[in-house]
């Protein structure tokens, strides 16, 4: 199985269809959020589609550090609205914490997660590590 390369006339339809840029305004910030979220929703992106998802993700990101602070939320309750986001039950994240046991204490709050399943749970969620901080 080999690395796919990305295609630049395909990336520059996609950039030219979205139009990315530095976000100044809410407005485009709920613009190209709505993008990133059908990017990332998809269940087999290609290699261009997963690359304006990454730059839409950093735009974002930097949007929204700059002018929305979050509130302080426990890691369990971001763990907890992620999965019911996307439908998820405890079992789904076994691959992450590797028992029942460490999942349950995990998700009700009980225990912190370790950097291992902080690391784990970004991937998996596709977002910032620091959110499960």
């Amino acid at each position: 199985m080999g690395v796919k390369t990305l295609n630049p006339a395909k990336y520059g339809e996609l950039c030219a269809a979205v139009i990315p840029k530095i976000i100044a305004n809410d407005r485009e910030f709920e613009r190209l959020s709505k993008k990133l979220e059908e990017l990332a929703f998809k269940l087999t992106p290609t290699t261009e589609e997963t690359a304006l998802a990454e730059l839409l993700a950093k735009l974002v990101q930097d949007y929204d550090d700059r002018h929305h602070e979050l509130p302080d939320v426990p890691p369990h309750e971001v763990i907890r609205f992620l999965m019911e986001q996307r439908g998820l039950r405890q079992a789904d994240l076994l691959p992450i914490f590797d028992s029942r046991s460490v999942a349950s204490d995990v998700i009700n709050g009980k225990r912190e997660p370790s950097k291992a399943h902080i690391r784990k749970l970004a991937e998996f969620f596709r977002v910032p590590a620091d959110v499960f901080i």
